[in-house]
């Protein structure tokens, strides 16, 4: 009798586990299906959106120049501006999705390469601030929440809402100012912009660059860790009043590790999603903060791209960019199962 209940017992976890890895399967294939039509839709609206903006693109790199109509006729027909709207879009998508985004009418260059120059520069730029103001906001985030009310929380909630609001660029062009320039008493401190200075190797390369860095990290953290605290705040304290905390501190365990084993990991789900996003950022850098501090990144490339406007190299970054944030919200929506067994059932 007690062999058969324990057989019944150890076929019923089995029959739960794979009805529980179908559910995650079923689960993962839609939102694979979701990433593949979000990113055709990313295509079609990167070719159209970027069509729209006002100027010829043909004269706006022979601006300056005596260039004949015959010239600028030639021009549209080497960059394929003659051809009827519709068969550009499917030339474009026929590229696009075998990796070819075309050649830059600035540049000359393909546009995959110039993107591959970049990357490095915006990643070490917006990987440093993003890990930076994601761990302090949680932090902060998780002591705010746990004592609300007090003047800890009241201070945090105060300072996070107003740097939320502060645009970014005005932000950085006020550090410029004050620490750059030298504002009163504050001599001028660190770099107006750029990524290095040049001349210099080994650790000297190093100092230098992250010497460089300090100013737009500071403005990428200041406005990043803000919305990063006010989420995990408020997640936190929709899990506060729960049963289950109550429960955990009738079992005797401390406050510290109700708050690290309990309520924190319930918590997370909207952090995740908030975390994730942020690491989507990492690969799109932040425009306007790289061309205020004239950071050589993918940020300070797509406004230069967009000054002209150099269709497939905006078109290029835009995919990129899209692609990013798809990707990253992809890995947060596989992950929020494994966080909580309930997504996805």
């Amino acid at each position: 009798m007690t062999t058969t209940t324990g057989t019944s017992a150890v076929a019923a976890v089995e029959r739960s586990r794979g009805v529980g890895a179908r559910a995650y399967l079923a689960y993962t294939a839609a939102k694979l299906g979701g990433a593949v039509i979000s990113l055709l839709a990313v295509l079609v609206t990167s070719f159209f959106l970027f069509r729209i903006i006002p100027g010829d693109p043909v004269k706006a790199m022979t601006h300056g120049m005596p260039t004949s109509a015959g010239q600028l006729a030639a021009l549209r027909r080497q960059f394929g501006l003659d051809q009827p709207l519709w068969q550009q879009f499917t030339d474009y998508c026929a590229k696009a999705l075998t990796g070819d985004l075309g050649i830059s009418y600035q540049f000359h260059a393909p546009v995959g390469e110039l993107i591959a120059q970049k990357v490095p520069a915006t990643l070490l730029l917006t990987g440093v601030a993003v890990v930076i103001y994601s761990a302090l906001g949680l932090w902060l985030g998780t002591r705010s929440a746990w004592r609300h009310g007090g003047l800890g929380d009241r201070l945090n909630t105060g300072v996070a809402l107003t740097l939320w609001s502060v645009p970014s660029f005005w932000l950085g062009l006020l550090l410029i100012i004050t620490f750059s320039v030298g504002a009163g008493p504050v001599p001028g401190l660190f770099p107006t912009g750029g990524m290095e200075s040049g001349g210099e190797t080994g650790f000297a390369y190093v100092a230098d660059v992250a010497h460089h860095m300090v100013l737009p990290v500071l403005t990428l953290v200041a406005v990043g860790y803000a919305q990063t605290l006010l989420v995990m705040r408020s997640s936190l304290l929709d899990e506060m009043g729960g049963d289950y905390l109550t429960t955990a501190r009738a079992k005797g365990l401390r406050d510290a590790a109700v708050r690290r084993r309990h309520a924190v990991p319930n918590a997370l789900l909207p952090t995740v999603t908030m975390v994730f996003i942020n690491l989507g950022h990492v690969a799109a850098g932040s425009i306007l903060v790289e061309t205020v501090f004239s950071w050589p990144g993918l940020g300070g490339l797509f406004y230069q791209a967009l000054s002209v406007p150099d269709l497939p190299l905006v078109q290029g970054l835009f995919v990129v960019f899209a692609g990013a944030m798809i990707l990253m919200n992809l890995l947060a929506d596989l992950l929020y199962p494994l966080l909580d067994p309930r997504v996805g059932r």
